[in-house]
């Protein structure tokens, strides 16, 4: 794909986690503005995504595997850790991340139900594909590169695991792999650090241990890749590659053990960032695109390559303009992409709303109020791997990243709406249980740590839940 078509260097989500990137990308509208909070609250199931519209004007269409997008998914563990993050409190909610290797050297298909959905996708071409004379848009959802969900039971209980065979271990380069830097603890970042506690990455890991880990994620990237393959193969072999537009994107990055951290949830460039390529006719070969794009502008691509007129309300901008060969350099455009991206997060895992502001050379962090926590600042020019916040050095620049980033999103009212969001959905939840709300919140995937304290961190929650938060101190001045 990368050869063939073209490759958006500095592509982002919009919200890193499952549910509210993929809400942004199949509405085509930032995180705040459909309230996509956390894994348990995205889009309405009746919502109008890109592939609705295009149905509508006569494309035949098909949904493969993964979707997440729409509200009620996940776990009760996921959605109470999201709610309670302002909570008073530090429980590690994960296990340690660690590796799993399966020694056969023949074991291709790892993920079965992936390799399923990628089947059902190649045989859905063949058959329905071919046989149409309306034009089809068809949608593959891959649980890889995500690692494993925690076992429920056994001595790795709630450990999140790295899962490959030897088949795809020895694809990777694995002297390449460099070990991250960290900070040292007491350096962190306060949310930085809350986010390693609380995903169980605080204690010691051995230069093996973060290497396997590393190599098992590309070792998975791997399989990925070959399940890609498998489509584009298909329509190659159909002879509907030279009419088909192919793109190939993640709703997150995946951090990996950098920056302490493994899974999401950040605005670290390992989290953030994600692959983002377009393929087929019309599309410019082998081009790199530097300027920064976001998972929102997937949503006027798909009805531009379709010539659908676009809504006027959507956050994203087709891609078109940067990667077609229709598009010519003395044309001026109307609805050229902005020097900038938004991410926000307002999920489990960090104890703050956090709104990233990315521009060609900066790495804009701002938290929560905009005062009660301290912002960050990178030049991703001069400090790729983001280990040293810049804020306090260069007020000036921060000061006019925070104005224009208020400029888009006014984020100290957005937070305060979270917050109240998450109260008010604790307190229905804990209504629903009843009685039995001590026995199911002490066994919820921070068991380990709640157990040896229970009366602490239920007291903790009913002080978070009398304090009322004043409306009026968070409006922006």
């Amino acid at each position: 794909m990368k050869a063939h078509g073209t490759s958006f260097l500095n592509a982002y989500t919009n919200s890193p986690i499952c549910c509210p990137s993929r809400a942004a990308m199949w509405s085509g509208l930032f995180t705040h503005l459909t309230e996509s909070w956390n894994n348990f609250k995205g889009l309405d199931p009746n919502y109008t995504t890109w592939m609705d519209v295009m149905e509508k004007y006569g494309y035949r269409t098909q949904k493969f595997g993964k979707l997440d997008y729409t509200s009620g998914h996940h776990s009760i563990s996921n959605r109470v850790e999201a709610w309670t993050r302002d909570v008073a409190f530090l429980l590690r909610q994960e296990g340690r991340p660690m590796v799993n290797l399966i020694p056969k050297k023949t074991k291709v298909r790892v993920m079965q139900r992936d390799w399923k959905n990628t089947d059902r996708a190649v045989n859905w071409l063949r058959k329905e594909g071919i046989n149409y004379t309306q034009p089809f848009v068809l949608y593959l959802g891959l649980n890889l590169p995500h690692p494993y969900p925690s076992p429920s039971s056994g001595e790795n209980f709630g450990s999140s695991t790295f899962h490959t065979s030897l088949y795809w271990l020895k694809k990777v380069s694995y002297d390449a792999i460099k070990i991250p830097k960290w900070s040292p603890l007491s350096e962190m970042h306060p949310i930085d650090y809350y986010s390693s506690y609380t995903k169980n990455c605080t204690g010691k890991f051995t230069e093996k241990e973060i290497k396997n880990i590393r190599a098992f994620y590309y070792a998975m990237c791997a399989e990925t890749d070959a399940m890609l393959g498998e489509v584009i193969l298909a329509l190659r072999q159909l002879d509907l590659l030279r009419k088909t537009i192919v793109i190939y994107a993640s709703d997150h990055g995946e951090l990996a053990m950098e920056h302490r951290q493994f899974y999401k949830m950040s605005m670290y460039e390992a989290s953030a960032h994600v692959p983002l390529l377009i393929m087929g006719p019309g599309i410019k070969a082998n081009l790199q695109v530097s300027n920064v794009v976001s998972l929102v502008d997937i949503y006027p691509t798909m009805l531009d390559i379709a010539g659908i007129p676009l809504p006027q309300n959507l956050s994203g901008y087709s891609l078109l303009p940067l990667s077609s060969e229709m598009f010519k350099k003395e044309q001026k455009f109307k609805n050229l992409h902005p020097p900038w991206i938004l991410s926000q997060f307002h999920g489990c895992n960090v104890n703050a709303s956090t709104y990233m502001l990315r521009t060609n050379q900066w790495k804009y962090i701002a938290y929560s109020d905009g005062a009660s926590v301290l912002p960050q600042l990178f030049d991703l020019s001069s400090d790729p791997d983001e280990l040293t916040n810049i804020a306090t050095k260069f007020p000036e620049v921060t000061y006019s990243l925070d104005q224009k980033l208020r400029s888009i999103i006014n984020y100290p009212k957005v937070s305060a709406s979270v917050h109240q969001y998450n109260k008010e959905e604790f307190i229905k939840w804990k209504q629903s249980i009843g009685e039995n709300y001590s026995n199911v919140i002490a066994n919820l995937r921070w068991h380990q740590d709640w157990l040896k304290e229970p009366r602490k961190y239920e007291s903790a929650i009913d002080l978070w839940l009398k304090a009322h938060s004043d409306p009026k101190k968070f409006e922006q001045k």
